[in-house]
Formats: C-alpha cells, sequence, structure tokens
C-alpha cells in the first residue's frame, strides 16, 4: 500500500497522520489578515514575539487616549495540532474579547503537533508571555504607550486553557515575571486535562475513552511520561498541587459546558481541586448550558450562551 494513502494515526476531527508523514488537516486551517475589524474597530498586528510570533489587539480609541489598559494573554484551542490566531473565529473571538474588555489582545501563534511536537507549544507561550511582561522587549509602541502590567490575564480554551495554567504555574517559580508586572487573573475556558484515573463522571467512561486520551497525548508529546505528565494532570501530587498553589494571581476563573461529554468533568475536578491546593486567591466556576466543548467557536459564535460567556470573562477582566 502506499504510504502516502495508509493511515498512521487518526486524531479526528482534526487531522490524519500518514505513514509517509504527511499530515492532513480536514477543511485546512484557513485564516484571516490582521487589520482594522469593519465592526468593533479593533486594529490587529502579526508580530514577532521574541522566539515566538502573535496577533497584537488595540481597542477602539486606545490610539488616542492615556488610559492604560488590562494585557491578555490568549492561547487558541485545536488539540495542540490545529489552529491559530488567524483562524476567522478566533480572529473574531478576540476582536470581541478586546473591544468589550477596553483590554490589548496578545493572541499567540505557538507551534503544532507533530510537526512540533510538544513541548514546542510551551515554549512558543512562554516566549510570548515574556515578551508581553517586558512590552515587547521595550520595543512594542501598543505596550509601551498603553499597557498597564499591574493588570495581565493569561486566557485559553481547550488545549489553550492548558497552555494558560502552565504559563501561570511558571509564572509562580521565583523571578519568572519582571518587576512591576502582576499577574491579575487567569481564565481556562473548557480546560483540557486529563490523568490515568477517573474523576468523578469520567468512571462512567469505558477503557477505550481512557485509551484514546493516552494515546492523543502521546501522538502531541512523544517524550511524555503518560497521562499522569503534569503539564496534563495538574494535581498528580504533592508538588503538582504546590506549584498550582503558587499561581501569583489574585483570581481564576473555571468555565465549563453541560454538554462536554469529555472535558466537562476534568473542568469541575480542576475547579475544585485548585480550591483545595492551598491556593488563596478567588477560583470561580461558570457553567454555559445546553452547549458541548468550545461551542462558541464551533457553530454558535453569535448564541445567547456564547455571548453569556464572553461576558462572563469580560467581567471577570474588568472586575
Amino acid at each position: 500500500m502506499d504510504p502516502d494513502s495508509e493511515v498512521a494515526f487518526d486524531f479526528q476531527p482534526y487531522l490524519c497522520q500518514y505513514k509517509s508523514g504527511r499530515v492532513f488537516r480536514p477543511g485546512g486551517d484557513p485564516t484571516v489578515p490582521a487589520g482594522t475589524d469593519p465592526v468593533t474597530g479593533v486594529v490587529s498586528r502579526d508580530i514577532h514575539a521574541g522566539a515566538a510570533r502573535a496577533r497584537v489587539y488595540l481597542p477602539p480609541g486606545a490610539a488616542v487616549s492615556t488610559e492604560k489598559l488590562p494585557v491578555v494573554v490568549y492561547f487558541h484551542g485545536g488539540g495542540f495540532v490545529t489552529g491559530s490566531p488567524a483562524r476567522p473565529s478566533t480572529h473574531a473571538y478576540l476582536n470581541d474579547l478586546v473591544a468589550r474588555a477596553g483590554a490589548i489582545g496578545v493572541s499567540v501563534y505557538y507551534r503544532l503537533a507533530p510537526e512540533n511536537p510538544l513541548p514546542a507549544a510551551y515554549e512558543d507561550a512562554w516566549a510570548a508571555v515574556r515578551w508581553a511582561a517586558t512590552r515587547g522587549d521595550g520595543a512594542d509602541p501598543w505596550l509601551l504607550d498603553h499597557a498597564d502590567l499591574s493588570r495581565l490575564f493569561l486566557a485559553g480554551c481547550s488545549a489553550g486553557a492548558n497552555i494558560a495554567h502552565n504559563m501561570a504555574v511558571r509564572c509562580g517559580g521565583g523571578g519568572a515575571v519582571p518587576d512591576g508586572v502582576t499577574l491579575r487573573g487567569l481564565v481556562v475556558v473548557h480546560p483540557y486535562f486529563t490523568g490515568k484515573e477517573a474523576v468523578g463522571a469520567e468512571a462512567a467512561f469505558g477503557p477505550d475513552v481512557r485509551e484514546f486520551f493516552d494515546r492523543t497525548w502521546r501522538f502531541v508529546f512523544p517524550e511524555t511520561s503518560g497521562l499522569d505528565d503534569p503539564r496534563v494532570n495538574p494535581f498528580v501530587d504533592d508538588a503538582t498541587r504546590a506549584a498550582a498553589a503558587a499561581i501569583p494571581c489574585e483570581r481564576v476563573q473555571v468555565c465549563v459546558a453541560e454538554q462536554d461529554v469529555l472535558l466537562k468533568e476534568r473542568g469541575l475536578w480542576y475547579h475544585r481541586e485548585l480550591k483545595a491546593s492551598g491556593y488563596g486567591g478567588e477560583v470561580e466556576l461558570f457553567e454555559s448550558k445546553g452547549v458541548g466543548h468550545a461551542f462558541h467557536f464551533v457553530g454558535m459564535a453569535g448564541s445567547d450562551q456564547a455571548v453569556e460567556l464572553l461576558e462572563r470573562n469580560v467581567e471577570f477582566i474588568k472586575k
């Protein structure tokens, strides 16, 4: 059989990898350019963020105002294997978030697996966080003129929520965040976490579900120790609980979806475990009713539930 047509790994709905090494992403990965959004008036541009890349967003009116604005570093979802800040749904979401929150957005182009397996995405994410925290290495005009880095937020959905958590943990390391920078909050939406042992309602899952998580996690991270790798199971032992407890922000917002069959329980678990870890800040939980995983990017961007979720996160940033 032709190795270019024989399937080596099927990771639907995201991609299929063939034995030749060729990777096929159904529907491709459509993109839209940065620029001025005609609906919100938000202006965006693509930049190099240290060793990574990002799309930076400035809300309308900011260019002629002296008001300093919070900064939201955002990580898109897509199972670590697809998506980008230029994906139409992600770009539209950032335009809405930035306009409503009155914040500067930094949406990160992290490298994707399997071409660039983890930890590449974590490395790019950290480079972008450090870039934002240093006002673009002291050279980005939007951050220099408009950023209030005492109000820095990390946010993401699904795999991006996993990245956001891991970046927040890294910010808790000694000297990781420059003087004058305060990580004010962390937003994890429909977070992608798992583990060897079932939690809560996961006990009803068949063994095929745990095998699926193990197989796909090893696909994106071949050098992992498995499902109890602390990057995907952030409360696997006392050390990881202590690291989570040391996240240096005042508030964490955890968002789950009622019909997110595979990942809702892990979001609830993350909320419970973070509260029990000794973390000293506020831990909020918000559940979207009647919808599934990442619904606000998958066909329901304008729905009442999507607007409610967006407003909840805007309120969290503006609080």
